[in-house]
């Protein structure tokens, strides 16, 4: 299984990203899936989450800002950011969770915002 995170990067405040995983190995139209991130010193959080049935969630934190989405066909989870903040400096993760309760993690890609 390979969950393969991209997007991130340097930032001004008020800027937009958008983070891609690209994943291979599951069955990724069943699974539900997630971004979580992690701050220096802080511990994992979940920002966003698509279920496999299209049900959305977000972290209060991002709510209005960041909108998740995926594309079965292509085997991919995307985040975009808008209206970045400098709080929202972290590692960001994706994640897959399978029907039998099994996590699957992407190495993570940086995003920094900061003027």
């Amino acid at each position: 299984v390979q969950l393969q995170a991209s997007g991130g990067g340097l930032v001004q405040p008020g800027g937009s990203l958008r983070l891609s995983c690209a994943a291979s190995g599951i069955d990724f139209s069943i699974n539900d899936m997630n971004w979580y991130r992690q701050a220096p010193g802080k511990q994992r959080e979940l920002v966003a989450g698509i279920f496999s049935g299209g049900r959305l969630n977000y972290a209060d934190s991002v709510k209005g800002r960041f909108t998740i989405s995926r594309d079965n066909a292509k085997n991919t989870l995307y985040l975009r950011m808008n209206s970045l903040k400098p709080e929202d400096t972290a590692v960001y993760y994706c994640n897959a969770h399978s029907p039998w309760a099994m996590d699957y993690w992407g190495k993570g890609t940086q995003v920094t915002v900061s003027s």
